[in-house]
């Protein structure tokens, strides 16, 4: 729509160079980051540059996961901003005039899935931005929906304490209402010790001392949910490879720390490897005082907010800005946009925004890149470090273990 906006005559007079809405495509591939479109002549449209997200990246993911319903999407839809005129004022979908038709395209994917698991009890799957390049939730609507069926509903924010949770308490949780009950962190004895310094390769080893080591950044996520004032229990996600000693190290430290901690093993055992890790949240809803506030207010700076995350969640000494993010914090807050939540863009990897540093890194700084606006969303999303909205394979990609065997059965998928 924005293309043919373009050869049509450009009636919002749009300033081709500042066209901020990427295609999307969920797959990865990193030649589509920056691609040149309209090539061919008159009839093929307007020479611009461009470039593909991958989906989970792209603003309509975010806005159907936090509409309250249709009206509510359309209205968010309205607002997404697709570029900025020749007077550096943004242009919106409203502008374009279709957020009746994107609606219409979801609006039957705005509605939850009910799904059976494989032990015949009901879930319900909807949503699946990110947490590292987007705010790693699953649907307001679903939520809500499972909040009127079940008297405890349980619901997953992507990766860590770092950026799903902390995107769950600060957009998520503040968007629809929530007051979270406990929060569970799940630790894995493998993960401990590659933050302890030890290589993937050997990770099937035992190595207390790794573990040990290691345990500086479980400690730092625990720290992260404790200042939002909210009770935790840590889940020790156990693996077969993983030892009884190694298990009872981890256990035995987390009590040392006077950290709440139950073994989990629904991997191996499914529903009946949950029991300790609901008795002990349960003990601990109970139990425990709940004091639970955002980190920031939303009257805040989008420059104190982005610091606040970075010091309190991070462990950063401070944030660098990019001269174009320098400019972008001053456009956005006079376009009104500095009442928004940011929705960190950051790697998965680290505590900082070098995936390198590995355990509980100290005297780093955050650098700020780029500035993206999510209005529909409802947040600004603030690009650290290389994080890529569009991924690229890696060195051996899981298509090199995929095959048909001679009965045609699909061999590799997992």
């Amino acid at each position: 729509m924005i293309d043919n906006h373009l050869q049509q005559g450009n009636k919002l007079n749009i300033d081709q160079r500042r066209i901020v809405w990427k295609r999307a495509l969920d797959l990865n591939d990193r030649a589509l980051r920056k691609v040149i479109v309209g090539l061919g002549g008159p009839m093929q449209g307007v020479p611009r540059e461009d470039g593909f997200d991958i989906t989970v990246a792209s603003e309509i993911m975010a806005v159907l996961c936090l509409a309250s319903d249709l009206k509510d999407l359309k209205l968010r839809l309205s607002r997404m901003v697709v570029a900025y005129n020749y007077d550096k004022q943004p242009v919106t979908v409203g502008d374009l005039g279709v957020e009746g038709a994107l609606t219409l395209l979801l609006k039957e994917a705005v509605k939850p899935n009910l799904v059976q698991t494989i032990e015949h009890t009901p879930a319900l799957i909807h949503g699946g931005p990110f947490a590292n390049i987007a705010h790693g939730c699953n649907s307001v609507i679903a939520t809500e929906a499972a909040s009127k069926l079940a008297d405890f509903v349980v619901t997953e924010a992507g990766f860590g304490a770092d950026l799903g949770a902390e995107k769950f308490l600060n957009i998520k949780a503040r968007t629809e209402g929530i007051d979270p009950s406990a929060v569970v962190i799940v630790a894995t004895i493998r993960a401990l010790k590659m933050h302890g310094g030890m290589k993937k390769t050997e990770l099937v080893n035992e190595d207390v001392k790794a573990l040990r080591d290691g345990f500086t950044n479980l400690k730092k996520h625990v720290e992260t949910i404790a200042s939002f004032g909210l009770p935790y229990v840590v889940a020790i996600n156990r693996f077969i490879t993983d030892t009884e000693l190694e298990t009872n190290t981890l256990k035995e430290m987390c009590e040392n720390a006077g950290i709440p901690v139950a073994l989990t093993e629904v991997w191996e055992k499914g529903g009946a490897g949950g029991v300790e890790l609901a008795e002990k949240l349960l003990d601990v809803i109970e139990k425990s005082e709940n004091t639970f506030a955002h980190l920031y207010d939303l009257s805040d700076s989008l420059e104190d907010k982005i610091k606040t995350i970075a010091r309190q969640v991070y462990g950063a000494d401070g944030v660098e800005f990019s001269p174009k993010a320098k400019k972008q914090l001053i456009d956005f807050e006079g376009f009104g946009w500095g009442v928004l939540p940011v929705c960190m863009a950051k790697t998965q990897y680290s505590l900082s925004d070098d995936p390198e540093k590995l355990g509980r890194p100290s005297g780093f700084t955050i650098t700020v890149r780029e500035l993206k606006p999510s209005v529909g969303a409802g947040f600004i999303v603030a690009l650290t470090g290389e994080v890529m909205t569009m991924p690229g394979l890696p060195k051996l990609p899981a298509a090199l273990n995929m095959d048909v065997d001679e009965e045609g059965n699909a061999v590799g998928l997992f």
